[in-house]
């Protein structure tokens, strides 16, 4: 019986014969949309079925209690999965992908498959505050870098297919083709020469297929567009821009600094213990907190803002409109702080959905503010609410191509691209003036891990710092003396560095051959001269554990240096020449350029 690698060896051997790369590259893109539009229908089906186990009689008249038990027993069977089954660490969906493409040459390990798709379920079944589009990229992403690798793809085309696949993922979550091929585009840096465009628009469409085959018709986000576009209402607009761009730079800040007090705790079963009695008690004060948030979303586009808050566990005068009004001012504040939360907590989930609620109550709330200052002004809160997505996705995730196309396709509001333009154009440049980096990039950018359009910042990032380093100088002690120097270290290199380290390994200084040039022959001074009297400080160091390419290339620069000693851990370790450095650059710009 013949093996599988047997048959896969055929298989390929055929393809070389009549199959050009091209075309087994547009097969591939249409078998990894499918791929990654079956792993979005998978995750939204577990979550379905979740939710309906909890829709019994049973759990009805324990509502309001149930909100704060059930997140804590989703968080706490993803912490046992990860901890006794899975043993490794689950990173955010489309951050992890990036780092990969960044980083990795595209290789995404295979468990990254099958985790996001049983934990992410988890957490957002039982009420955690997040979303599915994260996991769906992640599941998607490494379907496509697998299927890359099986195939003995290249390094490019390996990440082209994550991209296929993170289109194919948003356009099966959304039915929104056009806007998750911008989407991998937008966010994933991909190359949009013609030969890139085609397979992302393959992957779109089969995905999407896929999803209108296993989902049907329903639609994520249920709208008409009945209120047109008014020119009167532009300064709205623009008032609608400033507002979701001052909400995006706190959407930021907040996860930033609830990620950073998580991390404070190096114990896991701490930061479920915090996390998971924190998300209790919010979901329990803020029902509309609870899962995805797409009820409130499609609640708020019909115009039922009751049933867009729900019941409340406090008595609140909802015939109040300014109660309301501030009620969806608290959901949009307290779902950044939910959705960190729940990551801190150690859930699985995305950060897109959370964007597109909060969005969507600021923009609602916006328009109710406007209708009712008693100025005889008049908006359509319907249009405000679907707008308000697009200035929070604009500005949270720095996609407002994304964030314009999206809304306009999943809704069909298309008559709204000025508002909606207007929106997410203000929105994005403030939170950039704030935020440089969006919540999935800012931390591989601060590492100079992350892969952008520029492709002289691309190949100096993607220099693997390892294959840089030389390590075969000959190293020198301080008690040695010039007789010493001679003998067991110039007459045996052919370098003119000499590194200075001690008994630890640790780095003192230098000495190069033109210090010790004046001397070298004075046979008297061989005996009496010591190299803690000749050595000296060096250009720089370079920190192998925190300086990224970027910052050596800086150092350089900076200190007119040729070669720079590398410090790891504190240790001596190596030296990185200028000479070498440029040439591998240079290598690196020529391989990304074709």
């Amino acid at each position: 019986m013949i093996s599988s690698k047997g048959l896969l060896r055929k298989f390929l051997i055929w393809k070389y014969k009549h199959i050009s790369e091209r075309q087994f590259i547009y097969i591939l893109s249409v078998l990894v949309g499918f791929l990654a539009g079956m792993g979005t229908v998978v995750l939204k089906n577990l979550v379905h079925y979740i939710k309906r186990l909890f829709e019994l009689k049973f759990f009805n008249n324990y509502e309001n209690t149930l909100y704060f038990i059930f997140p804590i027993i989703g968080l706490f069977l993803v912490y046992v999965i990860k901890q006794i089954w899975l043993k490794k660490h689950i990173g955010h969906g489309i951050s992890s992908t990036l780092y990969a493409i960044s980083k990795l040459n595209g290789i995404i390990p295979r468990y990254n498959i099958y985790a996001a798709l049983i934990t992410a379920p988890l957490t957002v079944g039982f009420g955690g505050s997040v979303g599915l589009q994260g996991p769906a990229v992640s599941v998607g992403s490494a379907l496509g870098s697998n299927a890359a690798r099986l195939f003995h793809m290249n390094t490019k085309t390996r990440m082209l297919l994550i991209g296929c696949a993170a289109a194919g993922a948003m356009a099966a979550m959304f039915k929104a083709p056009i806007a998750a091929i911008i989407f991998a585009i937008e966010i994933f840096s991909l190359d949009i020469a013609f030969t890139s465009l085609v397979p992302l628009l393959m992957a779109s469409v089969s995905a999407v297929v896929t999803s209108y085959m296993f989902l049907g018709t329903d639609v994520l986000l249920r709208f008409e567009l009945t209120d047109k576009f008014e020119i009167n209402d532009i300064a709205f607009y623009i008032i609608l821009g400033l507002v979701t761009g001052l909400s995006s730079v706190y959407f930021s800040k907040i996860f930033f600094s609830i990620s950073n007090f998580f991390k404070r705790f190096k114990n896991r079963a701490v930061r479920l213990l915090i996390g998971g009695l924190t998300i209790g008690c919010l979901l329990y004060a803020i029902p509309p907190l609870y899962g995805e948030g797409y009820g409130i979303m499609n609640n708020l586009l019909k115009g039922d803002h009751l049933s867009a808050i729900g019941n409340t566990p406090f008595n609140f005068d909802l015939t109040n409109i300014w109660v309301i009004i501030s009620l969806l001012i608290g959901i949009a504040a307290f779902k950044a702080m939910a959705m960190t939360t729940t990551f801190g907590a150690g859930g699985v989930g995305g950060v897109f959905i959370p964007t597109l609620v909060m969005g969507s109550t600021l923009g609602n709330a916006i328009a109710k503010i406007i209708n009712n200052l008693g100025l005889n002004f008049h908006v359509s809160e319907s249009n405000f609410t679907l707008i308000g997505m697009t200035g929070l996705m604009a500005g949270v995730l720095h996609a407002p191509l994304t964030a314009i196309f999206l809304i306009a396709e999943i809704t069909g509001g298309y008559e709204l691209f000025v508002p909606l333009m207007i929106v997410s154009a203000i929105s994005f440049a403030m939170t950039k003036y704030f935020v440089s980096h969006s919540v999935y990039t800012l931390k591989l950018a601060q590492r100079g891990e992350l892969m952008t359009h520029d492709k002289d910042q691309n190949a100096l990032m993607a220099l693997d710092i390892d294959k840089v380093i030389e390590t075969n100088f000959i190293t020198l002690s301080p008690q040695m003396k010039l007789g010493d120097i001679l003998k067991d270290a110039v007459a045996k290199s052919s370098r003119n560095h000499f590194p200075v380290i001690n008994e630890d390994h640790e780095f003192l200084g230098v000495i190069r051959l033109d210090d010790i040039r004046h001397i070298m022959f004075n046979t008297d001074l061989y005996d009496k001269v010591f190299v803690s009297s000749l050595m000296h400080a060096d250009a720089g160091i370079i920190n192998y554990d925190d300086d990224s390419m970027n910052d050596i290339m800086t150092k350089f620069k900076t200190s007119g240096a040729w070669n720079l000693p590398v410090l790891k851990g504190g240790k001596y370790y190596g030296y990185i020449s200028k000479s070498k450095l440029l040439t591998a650059y240079r290598c690196q710009l020529i391989k990304l350029s074709h």
